[in-house]
C-alpha cells in the first residue's frame, strides 16, 4: 500500500506543538517569537517524519513561490556559470530556489522564456537578452533586473551593468601604449551587444590615439560559429598582417590563439592577443590571457541583492542603474 504522506498535524503532534507553531518554524526559522527549545522539537519532528512542506498550498496562501528566474545566452559560454553562481549563492541564503532559462542568443528562446516565467508564476527574474529589451521584461509584472549595457535614459526596471565601451577603450589602448599601431577585432555581428559596445570601445581606442580605423582589421562572425579561429585566420591572410589583435570576449581569443599557433606563429613575439571576460581557462592557457575581469560572480550577486529589495519592498520608488566595476588583467598573451 502506498504510504500517507505525513502533514503539518503529524508534525505538530510528534513534537507537541500547534500546528500554528509549526507553520511559524516553517516559514521563518528564525522568529523569536517561538523558543528556541520548541523549534529544535519541531525541527526534530520534521527530520523523522521526513515532512516536506506542500509548495502548492503555500503559494495559494502567500501568493510567493519563493523561486527566482534568470535568463542567460549561453549556457556553455565558461562566463555565466560565475554569475549565474553569484545568484544562485545569494538566493538560497535568502530562502530562494533558482530556475535558470538558456536562450542561446535567439530572440524566439528568449520569447518563450520569458512566456514561461509568465506561466511559472516566479517571484522575480534577473535577465540578460540579446534581443528583447527591459520594456519586455517589465511587461511581466513581477520585479525584474536587467544585465544590459549602459543604459542611456531611465529604463521601467532596475538594470545592472559595466561600462563596455569603457572597459574595451581601456584593453585596446593598453596595447596602443605597448607599441601596436595596427591592431584586429575579432568579435559576432555588430547588431548583438554587447558587441556593438565593445567594437566602439575599439574605435574610440584607435581615434584617441590618431590611429585611422581600417575596416579590414575588423572580423566579424554570428553567435555559436567559430568566430575567433576564422577571424584571425583571416586577418593572418593580410598584408601587412596586425601585430595585435583584440577578441571581444575570451572564448574567441582562445580560438584565436589555435589558429595563431597552426601557423607557425608565437604568442606575443608575433602576435599578441586579449580578450575579454577574464573566464576560469584565461590564465590557465598557454601563454596565459591578457583580459578584462567584468567580476561576473560580483554581478550575480549585486544583481539578486537588487532583486530582493525590489521584492521585499525595501528598494527606493525610482529604478536604478547599478555599474559595477571591471579590471584589466595584463598576463604573458600581451
Amino acid at each position: 500500500m502506498k504510504r500517507k504522506k505525513p502533514t503539518q498535524f503529524d508534525v505538530a503532534h510528534l513534537a507537541g506543538v500547534s500546528q500554528t507553531t509549526v507553520s511559524l518554524v516553517l516559514n521563518n526559522p528564525e522568529t523569536p517569537s517561538v523558543p528556541q527549545e520548541t523549534r529544535d522539537k519541531v525541527q526534530a519532528a520534521i527530520r523523522s517524519l521526513s515532512y516536506l512542506p506542500n509548495n502548492a498550498a503555500r503559494v495559494l496562501r502567500t501568493l510567493k513561490t519563493n523561486t527566482l528566474a534568470t535568463i542567460i545566452p549561453d549556457i556553455t559560454n565558461p562566463y555565466y556559470p560565475t554569475f549565474v553562481r553569484g545568484i544562485q549563492d545569494t538566493a538560497e541564503r535568502n530562502g530562494f530556489d533558482l530556475v535558470v532559462y538558456n536562450t542561446d542568443g535567439e530572440l524566439e528562446r528568449e520569447k518563450r522564456s520569458l512566456l514561461s516565467i509568465r506561466r511559472n508564476q516566479v517571484d522575480g527574474v534577473i535577465a540578460a537578452l540579446f534581443h528583447l529589451s527591459a520594456v519586455d521584461l517589465a511587461g511581466l509584472e513581477i520585479p525584474a533586473v536587467n544585465f544590459q549595457l549602459k543604459p542611456v535614459e531611465p529604463t521601467p526596471i532596475d538594470v545592472i551593468y559595466i561600462d563596455n565601451v569603457g572597459a574595451a577603450r581601456s584593453i585596446v589602448s593598453y596595447l596602443i601604449e605597448r607599441g601596436f599601431d595596427c591592431i584586429g577585432l575579432i568579435a559576432e555581428v555588430e547588431d548583438t551587444p554587447p558587441w556593438h559596445s565593445r567594437i566602439l570601445g575599439y574605435k574610440q581606442a584607435l581615434a584617441e590615439h590618431h590611429i585611422p580605423l581600417q575596416e579590414n582589421l575588423i572580423r566579424l562572425g554570428k553567435h555559436n560559429e567559430a568566430v575567433g579561429y576564422q577571424g584571425m585566420k583571416e586577418l593572418l591572410k593580410l598584408s601587412p598582417r596586425p601585430r595585435a589583435v583584440f577578441a571581444a570576449n575570451d572564448l574567441m581569443a582562445m580560438d584565436a590563439m589555435i589558429a595563431v599557433r597552426e601557423a607557425g606563429l608565437r604568442i606575443p613575439a608575433d602576435m599578441a592577443i586579449v580578450g575579454f571576460d577574464d573566464i576560469p581557462a584565461a590564465k590557465m592557457v598557454n601563454p596565459p590571457l591578457t583580459t578584462v575581469n567584468q567580476f561576473q560572480d560580483q554581478i550575480g550577486r549585486r544583481a539578486t541583492e537588487t532583486l530582493l529589495e525590489r521584492i521585499n519592498g525595501s528598494a527606493p520608488q525610482e529604478m536604478r542603474a547599478i555599474e559595477m566595476p571591471y579590471q584589466l588583467i595584463i598576463r604573458q598573451s600581451a
